[in-house]
């Protein structure tokens, strides 16, 4: 069983940077695919950002991509998301999670979930 723990969240003004950090612990990164999802107040869940297990492979939302990063360190077992230039429309619940398939938005595991808030 794989767990994942978000953290990094936080409240930060329109224009500032702010990096998730996903701990991994039961399997190593490198054997999952990556993935952040957000889910905004009274919206949906929705896709972020996705890591091959290979590294190869990123896909971005349209409304991140250019500012956010997905990236993993297999000597630290965790995967990251580095958010750049924030908006007040980024301010969600962001979610780390992790599978066993690459090139798709389907994952197996799920973290608790990290706030960031961003105030305009």
């Amino acid at each position: 069983q794989v767990q994942l723990v978000e953290s990094g969240g936080g409240l930060v003004q329109a224009g500032d940077s702010l990096r998730l950090s996903c701990a991994a612990s039961g399997r190593t990164v490198s054997s999952l695919a990556m993935g952040w999802f957000r889910q905004a107040p009274g919206k949906d869940r929705e896709f972020v950002a996705a890591l091959s297990r290979g590294g190869g492979w990123r896909n971005y939302a349209d409304s991140v991509k250019g500012r956010f990063t997905i990236s993993r360190d297999n000597a630290k077992n965790a995967a990251y998301l580095q958010m750049n230039t924030l908006k007040p429309e980024d301010t969600a619940v962001y979610y780390c999670a992790a599978g066993v398939s690459d090139y798709t938005r389907d994952f197996n595991y799920w973290g608790q979930g990290t706030q960031v808030t961003v105030s305009s």
